[in-house]
């Protein structure tokens, strides 16, 4: 069965967008699909320590001590890890005014510069984290919730961190490329018609 869309053509009712809306990733070295199966794991892990503990406080008035701190830990790696992905999939937050207007040589240098300020970002957040995952490695620090060692938490901000840099130099590079002159291009003059 088919619909009939605002600008004309008709669409399958089993399709969620309109086939120009629909896109498709850019190629990658590095498969996008490991922050696609990452955010997966993290959100179903998510829904199950939340269920269970749900459940153990319907049952038992009480609950597990261990679940608000595993909670937090995985909302933060599933924030760094969209992150990752938004930045890879170049859907990071920018003011459209200034990025898809002007030239396409400006828009070219706009996309690399701030793919190369990300880049810069997690490149520092990732080198001052380290101190912080050795200070919690070195004083033993241990959380508070169950007491486990803080580092096992916190070594992931430097190496996501680091991740997210590489996806950004990667975005850069691959907007430096003339194929994606070329592409905005042919999207602008789709767009025009």
């Amino acid at each position: 069965m088919t619909t009939p869309n605002e600008s004309g053509p008709l669409l399958d009712a089993a399709s969620p967008l309109p086939p120009d809306i629909e896109a498709t990733d850019e190629p990658t070295k590095v498969p996008l699909a490991i922050e696609d199966w990452l955010t997966v794991i993290i959100m179903g892990a998510l829904a199950l320590i939340t269920f269970a503990n749900v459940l153990v406080r319907y049952f038992t008035d009480s609950s597990f001590a261990w679940t608000e701190e595993f909670s937090v830990f995985l909302m933060i790696m599933l924030a760094l890890v969209a992150g990752s992905a938004a930045v890879a999939r170049d859907r990071h937050i920018r003011i459209e005014y200034f990025s898809e207007g002007g030239s396409m040589a400006r828009r070219k240098r706009l996309a690399q510069f701030g793919a190369l300020m990300i880049a810069i970002l997690f490149t520092l957040i990732g080198a001052l984290s380290i101190r912080m995952v050795w200070d919690d490695y070195r004083f033993e620090e241990t959380t508070p919730g169950i007491g486990l060692p803080a580092w096992w938490y916190s070594m992931w901000l430097p190496i996501v961190s680091f991740a997210i840099a590489l996806r950004a130099v990667g975005l850069m590079i691959r907007r430096g490329r003339k194929e994606y002159a070329a592409e905005q291009s042919r999207n602008d003059k789709g767009d025009a018609s």
